[in-house]
């Protein structure tokens, strides 16, 4: 039996709904998690909320192009960077130039072929497994956590943390140096939507903190918390 590939949370940018129907027509018939957003304001704003694995971004939006939403996504360091596939009408070499220039991954030009698609985001979702069986254990100075056993060495001794803490730490360590919002990670380890109280975070990296010491996991005041490599 061939190995089940989990589909990622892909956000779908385009000012056509009729692009976007028929996109979420298509992917939802392949079992992805889709988003919408409708310019490129929006979808930097979305990116923030929901986190995606995965942006299918149209090029020529009013307000901020496609290109310019690009650029802001990947100079947001708060932001856990998705892969960002341009679909564009436009096959001048320039705007092509421009996209990767931007920070995008890909490109499929348009009109939009469903079975080449499908195609093309399952290379990309087993190249996003690939990474991440690649990161099943992650070591960083004295610590190490291990996704396999859900379990954490730090200084030689093995440890088995609650839930919650464990993906919190899975999260800031698996991005060492990047700074997560309150937003970001509210939505990722607890799911958007939950309802938690304000403190929920704070009383979890206190946690968390006592058990590592407060070299590894910083407060960036008015912003969030990153994973500090020593």
């Amino acid at each position: 039996m061939g190995k089940h590939i989990i589909k990622p949370t892909i956000l779908i940018v385009d000012d056509e709904k009729d692009i976007r129907d028929f996109l979420q027509y298509n992917l939802e018939k392949e079992e992805y998690n889709v988003f919408f957003a409708k310019d490129g304001e929006e979808a930097v704003e979305m990116t923030k909320k929901v986190s995606p694995s995965l942006i299918l971004m149209d090029v020529m939006m009013p307000e901020i192009d496609g290109i310019e939403a690009c650029r802001k996504i990947r100079n947001d360091l708060t932001i856990l960077q998705p892969i960002i596939i341009f679909l564009t009408a436009r096959s001048e070499d320039y705007s092509q130039i421009a996209a990767f220039d931007a920070g995008a991954d890909d490109y499929i030009s348009k009109p939009i072929r469903p079975r080449l698609l499908i195609k093309r985001l399952e290379a990309v979702v087993r190249r996003i497994q690939k990474k991440e069986e690649s990161q099943i254990v992650s070591i960083i100075g004295d610590l190490s956590i291990d996704r396999n056993r859900f379990s954490i060495h730090f200084k030689g001794e093995e440890m088995y943390i609650p839930k919650k803490e464990f993906q919190l730490l899975e999260l800031l360590m698996g991005k060492p140096g990047r700074v997560f919002n309150r937003d970001q990670i509210l939505n990722i380890v607890w799911g958007d939507g939950a309802i938690v109280g304000e403190r929920t975070i704070d009383v979890h990296i206190r946690k968390l903190r006592e058990k590592l010491g407060n070299n590894y996991i910083r407060t960036i005041k008015g912003v969030g918390y990153t994973f500090s490599e020593q």
